[in-house]
C-alpha cells in the first residue's frame, strides 16, 4: 500500500511540473526581454541595427535565451515521455498481454536486511524497470535423480507453466531413472515453446565425487557447482532451482534480475533464513564459513559466461579442497561451497530479495519475507520434511502447493501467441493424421482416440528390480482405473514376481493413488512393481493404449498379459517360470494359455490346488469366465480337457477367442483403434495367430476373476446403439488391415466372423 501511495505522489508532482515549467518559461522570458523597466524586442524586425541600443552584447543575450528555451523544451519532452512511462506501469496495465516487453519486480544488489529486502522489493515499480522481450527464451537448469525427485520435477515445472509468457529451456541434468521419466513426460506432454534437453549426471559423478557429502541429496546435491562446465559453451545465462520449489509467479520476472547484476557480479542468491551458518543452533556446532547469514542455493542466478571467464571451476576447488581441510565433509552439499566461496569473494553475488527464495524449513525468518500474498514469488520446501514443516502460514502454503500437484496438466498445453515455436515433427504429424479425418463421420471420436497423445509418468513410484539370471522370469502386465485400486494389494498376495502396471487417472487421482500406496504395507514393502500412470484426456477409455505402456516397460524375458480384476493362483510365478523352460518359448513362437474361472462372490475362499478349484466348479462356487454371456470368448480352451489334463495341451483359434497367454516380450503390440469395451483383446489374439504363434494350455495353472460393478464402458455399449456400430465398423476395418498385411492366411478370419 506504502509503494502504491508513493507511486501517486509522485506521479502528481510530475503532472504538476509539466503544468507549470511552460508557464514559468514564458515568464521568464518575458521578464528576460525588459532592460531598464523598457521592453527589449527579440524580434529580428523590430531590430534596429543602427540605435545604439543595438550592441553585441544584447545579440549574445538573445542567443542565450534562446538556448536556455530549447533546454526547457527537452526537459518538458523528457518530462512527458517518464510520465507516460509511470502510466504505462500503473498496477492495473503492468500484467497486460498486448505490449511487447512488460516490466518487472526490483531486485536489491547490496548486503542490505531481510526487512530492507522486501520494501525494496515490492514499491520497486517507482524506478527504472528492466524487460524482457515477449518472445524471449528462459533457461531453466535443475538437477534431478531418481523417482521421488522426478515427481517434484512435474511439480515445479506445472508452477512455472502455469504463470508464464515466454519460451522456456529446461536443462535437466539427470541420472538415467530421471531421464527416462521425465523425457517420456515431457515427449508425450507436448507443451508449444517448451524445449528440454537432459544431461548425464552419471557422467558427472566424478567431478565431485571426492567431496564428502552428509546432505540427503547425495553426490546429485553437489552437481550445481559444474554447470558452467555441463551447459552449453554458448549458454550466457541459467536460472538453477531445487526441485523442492514452487513458483507463485511468472519466472521471467526473476529472468529480469540479470539486467540489474553490475560490475563482478555472477550469482544471484538470497540470504539463508535460518541461523545455520550463525552457528549457534547447538552446542559446538560448527558450520562452513559464510558471509553473515549465508545464502540458500535453492534458487540461483548464474551469469555463465562472466563465471568461465573468472575460471569458476579453479575457483570453488581450491575453496573446497582447503575448506576440507578441516571440515572434512560439507553438511548441506553445494550450498556450504558456494558459502566458502562467496566469503572469499564477497563481490561475485547480487542479494536477491528474500521473496524469490521463501525457505519453509523449521525456525526461519521466511515470515519477514512478505506481507501479503502478493508479495511471494518463489516457495522453497527446504525442509526434509516438506509439507510437514513448522511455519505460521504452512496451511496457506500448503494449498498452494497441493494446487499445482493436482492441477490438470493437460491444460497446460496453451500456445504463446506471437512466438514462433520449434519446428516439432511429432506435432506435424499428429496435426496431419487428424486433419485427413472426417469430422462429419459418426465414428470420428472413436477414430480421433486412437492418435491422441496421452501425457504418461512412468515409474511413479520406486522401482527396483533385477530379473532372474537364468532367462525364465515372467512380469505379470495390467491395466487399471481408480475404481480398481482395491486390486492391488490381493494381486501383490498372490504374484510375487514383477508387475507392470499401466493406471488411467487424473491428476487428482495420482496423488490419491500415491497416498493410497504409501499407506499400504503391502505395497511399499514391494518395489518390483512399476506403477506408470496414464493421465486421462478424452471420453474413451484407451484400454488398449495402457496396455502397451505396461508392456513397453516389462524388463524380463515374458510376460503373463493379464486384466487388474484377476487374482492369479498361489505359485502361478513360479510355475510359469518352469513352464518357460518345458515348452521352449525362448526358442519358439507360443502363447501360453492360463484358464480363467470367475466367481459371484465377493469374499471367496481361494482355492489353493485344482482339485480345490474343480471340487468348487462342481458346487457351482465358481464357473468358466463369462460361460453365461459370452461363451465364445473362452471356449477354445477346452475346459472339460483341462479338467483331466496333465500335460500341455494345444488348441487351434476360433472366432472372438480372447484368452490370457503368457508370451515372449516381442510380440506385437495391443491395436489402439479399440478403446473403451470390445474387440480390444480378440484383436490381439487375432494378430498373434496371424504371426503362427501356438496356443498351449497349461494344465496346471488357473486365474480367478474376482465381481465388480459394471465398468462406465460396458454401460455404453449396452445402452448406445451408435456404439456397437462404431465397434462393428473398427472390427470391420482392423480385418481388412489385417488381409493387407498378411495376405491369404488372414481370409479365415473374415470367414469365421462371418460364420460366427
Amino acid at each position: 500500500m506504502l509503494g502504491v501511495c508513493r507511486g501517486r505522489r509522485k506521479f502528481l508532482a510530475a503532472s504538476l511540473t509539466l503544468l507549470c515549467i511552460p508557464a514559468i518559461t514564458w515568464l521568464y522570458l518575458f521578464a528576460g526581454s525588459f532592460e531598464d523597466g523598457k521592453p527589449v524586442s527579440l524580434s529580428p524586425l523590430e531590430a534596429q541595427p543602427h540605435s545604439p541600443r543595438y550592441t553585441a552584447s544584447s545579440q549574445r543575450e538573445r542567443e542565450s535565451l534562446e538556448v536556455r528555451v530549447r533546454e526547457v523544451e527537452e526537459e518538458n519532452r523528457a518530462l512527458r515521455r517518464q510520465l507516460s512511462l509511470a502510466q504505462g506501469r500503473s498496477p492495473s496495465h503492468r500484467r497486460g498481454n498486448h505490449s511487447k516487453t512488460y516490466s518487472m519486480e526490483e531486485g536489491t544488489g547490496d548486503s542490505e536486511n531481510l526487512h530492507a529486502g522486501i520494501v525494496a522489493g515490492n514499491s520497486s515499480e517507482c524506478g527504472q524497470q528492466p524487460v524482457v522481450e515477449k518472445c524471449e527464451t528462459i533457461h531453466v537448469a535443475i538437477v534431478c535423480a531418481g523417482y521421488n525427485a522426478s515427481r517434484d520435477v512435474v511439480t515445479l515445472v506445472k508452477s512455472v507453466l502455469f504463470h508464464r509468457r515466454n519460451p522456456l529451456h529446461f536443462h535437466l541434468i539427470a541420472d538415467s531413472i530421471a531421464e527416462q521419466i521425465l523425457a517420456t513426460l515431457f515427449q508425450t506432454w507436448m507443451v508449444p515453446a517448451v524445449r528440454v534437453d537432459f544431461y548425464n549426471a552419471d557422467e558427472l559423478k566424478s567431478e565431485v565425487s571426492w567431496i564428502p557429502n552428509k546432505h540427503y541429496s547425495g553426490i546429485y546435491g553437489l552437481m550445481k557447482l559444474v554447470l558452467t562446465k555441463t551447459l552449453p559453451a554458448n549458454l550466457e545465462r541459467v536460472i538453477v532451482l531445487d526441485t523442492d520449489i514452487t513458483f507463485a509467479t511468472d519466472i521471467a520476472e526473476l529472468w529480469a534480475v540479470f539486467h540489474k547484476f553490475k560490475g563482478q557480479q555472477v550469482l544471484g542468491l538470497v540470504e539463508n533464513q535460518s541461523d545455520w551458518y550463525l552457528g549457534n543452533l547447538w552446542k559446538n556446532h560448527r558450520p562452513w564459513p559464510a558471509l553473515g547469514r549465508g545464502y540458500n542455493t535453492g534458487v540461483i542466478l548464474l551469469l555463465l559466461d562472466k563465471l568461465r571467464k573468472m575460471k569458476w571451476e579453479q575457483m570453488w576447488r581450491l575453496t573446497a579442497e582447503r575448506e576440507l581441510m578441516g571440515m572434512l565433509s560439507t553438511s548441506l552439499a553445494d550450498q556450504d561451497i558456494f558459502n566458502a566461496v562467496i566469503k572469499q569473494n564477497p563481490f561475485l553475488v547480487y542479494q536477491l530479495p528474500c521473496f524469490w527464495n521463501v525457505q519453509l524449513s523449521d525456525h526461519t525468518r521466511s515470515e519477514q519475507c512478505y506481507r501479503d500474498v502478493s508479495d511471494l514469488k518463489v516457495i522453497h520446501w527446504n525442509s526434509p520434511k516438506k509439507l510437514r514443516v513448522k511455519n505460521k502460514h504452512v496451511e496457506f502454503f500448503r494449498n498452494l502447493y497441493l494446487t499445482f500437484l493436482e492441477y490438470d496438466g493437460n491444460l497446460l498445453r496453451r500456445e504463446l501467441f506471437g512466438c514462433p515455436s520449434e519446428a516439432d515433427v511429432n506435432s506435424e504429424n499428429l496435426q496431419k493424421q487428424l486433419s485427413e479425418l472426417d469430422e462429419d463421420d459418426l465414428c470420428y471420436e472413436f477414430r480421433r482416440e486412437r492418435f491422441t497423445v496421452h501425457r504418461t509418468h512412468l515409474y511413479f513410484l520406486h522401482y527396483e528390480y533385477e530379473p532372474a539370471s537364468d532367462n525364465t522370469d515372467v512380469t505379470l502386465v495390467a491395466q487399471l482405473s481408480m475404481d480398481r485400486l482395491q486390486m492391488l494389494e490381493a494381486i501383490c498376495k498372490h504374484w510375487e514376481g514383477p508387475v507392470s502396471l499401466a493406471l488411467y487417472l487424473s491428476d487428482a487421482e495420482a496423488q490419491q493413488f500415491l497416498r493410497y500406496a504409501q499407506g499400504s504395507e503391502v505395497l511399499m514393502g514391494r518395489h518390483n512393481v512399476a506403477y506408470h500412470i496414464v493421465y486421462k484426456e478424452g471420453q474413451f477409455y484407451p484400454v488398449n493404449l495402457l496396455r502397451n505402456v505396461a508392456m513397453k516397460h516389462v524388463g524380463t524375458p515374458y510376460m503373463f498379459l493379464s486384466d487388474i480384476d484377476f487374482l492369479p493362483m498361489y505359485g502361478l510365478y513360479e510355475y510359469l517360470r518352469k513352464s518357460v523352460i518345458q515348452l521352449d518359448l525362448a526358442n519358439t513362437k507360443k502363447a501360453m494359455i492360463v484358464p480363467a474361472f470367475e466367481t459371484l462372490r465377493y469374499r471367496l475362499s481361494f482355492p489353493k490346488s485344482k482339485a480345490e478349484l474343480l471340487s468348487m466348479l462342481d458346487m457351482g462356487t465358481l464357473f468358466t469366465f463369462r460361460y453365461h454371456v459370452w461363451t465364445k470368448g473362452h471356449a477354445p480352451t477346452n475346459f472339460a480337457k483341462w479338467r483331466t489334463a496333465t500335460t500341455p495341451y494345444r488348441v487351434e483359434w476360433e472366432a472372438d477367442f480372447e484368452p490370457y497367454v503368457v508370451v515372449r516380450r516381442d510380440c506385437p503390440e495391443y491395436d489402439r483403434r479399440f478403446v473403451g469395451f470390445g474387440w480390444n483383446k480378440v484383436a490381439h489374439i487375432m494378430e498373434l495367430d496371424a504371426q503362427e504363434y501356438e496356443f498351449i494350455v497349461l494344465p496346471n495353472a488357473y486365474m480367478i476373476h474376482m465381481p465388480h460393478a459394471p465398468s462406465f464402458d460396458i454401460t455404453k455399449f449396452r445402452s448406445n446403439k451408435q456404439y456397437r456400430i462404431c465397434l462393428k465398423t473398427l472390427k470391420e476395418e482392423f480385418q481388412q488391415d489385417m488381409s493387407r498385411r498378411y495376405g491369404f492366411a488372414a481370409l479365415k478370419y473374415l470367414t469365421a466372423e462371418n460364420n460366427s
